[in-house]
């Protein structure tokens, strides 16, 4: 069931982490954290919402990272319940599509939660003092392939960002799959 997360509340100040990657290292949110700004992404693997999107959010990341930007994804999907969002699964997909940034899986789902994550793909856009920027979509597709002259939402905003330190106050909210909680 699609659901939205809520709007950006600016000014909000990024909670820490260290979590494994599909790479064999570890990485805490002061690692990624670029010099102007840092997107962290909550994504999964099998996200109709996350799939139409992935050759975007990978170009708009390679782009984003000249301007100063670090990147990241989470998958903190319940892998119990949904075997596709497991970690060798995360390897997979990060690998077979070149991710060129850090794929974090937050297994405890603790960083969802201190996040509020509410869906897949969830954007978080920081400026370079670790403050919410923006919490937007990446375009107006959703889960249907990208208009041609489709606005590159959240790269525009990112780069905005990095040159002024401030997000668009002008946001739409990202649309995806719901977190996949685990059971209490």
């Amino acid at each position: 069931m699609p659901a939205t997360p809520p709007v950006c509340d600016f000014g909000w100040m990024a909670p820490g982490f260290t979590l494994p990657a599909t790479d064999g290292q570890r990485y805490s949110f002061e690692q990624i954290a670029g010099p102007k700004g840092t997107l962290v992404m909550f994504i999964c693997n099998h996200c109709p919402f996350v799939l139409a999107v992935l050759d975007r959010i990978l170009r708009d990341a390679r782009d984003l990272q000249p301007l100063g930007i670090g990147v990241a994804a989470i998958c903190s999907n319940d892998a119990t319940t949904h075997p596709a969002d497991s970690f060798p699964e995360m390897q997979r997909l990060a690998a077979g599509h070149g991710f060129p940034f850090p794929y974090l899986h937050d297994a405890s789902q603790e960083v969802a939660r201190a996040w509020g994550a509410a869906c897949t793909p969830d954007f978080f856009g920081f400026n370079a003092e670790r403050a919410l920027q923006y919490r937007g979509r990446l375009d107006a597709s959703g889960s249907r392939p990208a208009p041609p002259d489709a606005r590159r939402e959240l790269f525009e905003a990112m780069a905005q960002i990095a040159a002024t330190g401030a997000g668009p106050r002008d946001q739409t909210p990202s649309m995806g799959c719901s977190i996949k909680w685990r059971a209490a």
